[in-house]
């Protein structure tokens, strides 16, 4: 089964996707929006379909004493937009950190930080895949 991992931000939404088989995750894009994400459907719906996607990984940004803040507020509520305009199904994956260990990954990688800027949602969205995938095949 091959999912699409999705990592929103106010401007942009990280991508990565998983192999067919489900078990690795790579690095695939970033759409950029004016903070309205509702504006990459289209693009995302043929992502989906040229990728054969059977499923959607959002990566949930609780706070770290496990409390909803307004960025997950904000992730719901787009996650109720995706299910109401594409019919797959959507799991939401614990996020937190994701983007620090992204950064990280990044400097250990000796990534400029203008480059770093440019690829830490996508990062981000495949560290939030593969921690769904590898939950999934224990």
């Amino acid at each position: 089964m091959r999912y699409l991992g999705l990592d929103l931000g106010t401007k942009t939404i990280g991508l990565a996707i998983s192999d067919k088989t489900g078990l690795i995750a790579t690095s695939y894009k970033v759409l950029h929006h004016d903070n309205k994400p509702e504006d990459c459907l289209e693009e995302l719906k043929t992502i989906i379909n040229d990728l054969e996607v059977e499923g959607l990984v959002l990566g949930l940004p609780k706070n770290m004493n496990n409390t909803l803040g307004p960025r997950a507020e904000a992730t719901l509520k787009y996650k109720e937009f995706l299910e109401s305009n594409i019919n797959l199904p959507i799991y939401l994956e614990d996020e937190r950190l994701s983007t620090k260990s992204a950064e990280s990954i990044l400097i250990k990688g000796d990534t400029s930080r203008k480059k770093r800027k440019k690829v830490i949602d996508k990062v981000a969205a495949t560290i939030i895949l593969q921690t769904f995938l590898d939950k999934r095949r224990k």
